[in-house]
């Protein structure tokens, strides 16, 4: 089994389309409705929804850069604010936290062999 894709809800496709490809992600479908982006690595897509209301979610989005501080100062410097960031966490993780124009939540992290391979992982996994 592979992850295809995640999808969140936003308040305007346009405004959330312009913040994800600032990230770098980029748009392969478009709709009124509905935009999906291509990472730039890997095969995964994302995906956006235009829905009413709030949207306010607890799921975090997590996308992952090699060169974190690199990426985070362009973000800045096109306007971009972050919540928290960059930081080195307790779990061995780099992160910067911010919010999508709706107010999604995303981490931008990198892990290095720590993402799979951290020094508690369960023996029974590798």
């Amino acid at each position: 089994m592979r992850l295809n894709q995640v999808t969140v809800m936003v308040r305007d496709i346009d405004v959330a389309c312009a913040f994800y490809v600032k990230l770098g992600l980029k748009p392969i479908v478009k709709s009124p409705h509905y935009m999906r982006f291509m990472c730039p690595e890997g095969d995964s897509t994302f995906s956006i929804h235009l829905g009413e209301g709030s949207t306010n979610s607890s799921t975090v989005i997590y996308f992952e850069n090699d060169a974190l501080d690199l990426l985070v100062e362009d973000l800045k410097g096109s306007g971009l604010q972050c919540d928290s960031g960059p930081t080195d966490e307790r779990w061995l993780w780099r992160e910067v936290r911010l919010r999508d124009p709706s107010g999604n939540p995303i981490c931008l992290f990198q892990a290095g062999s720590n993402r799979f391979n951290p020094p508690w992982r369960l023996p029974e996994s590798l």
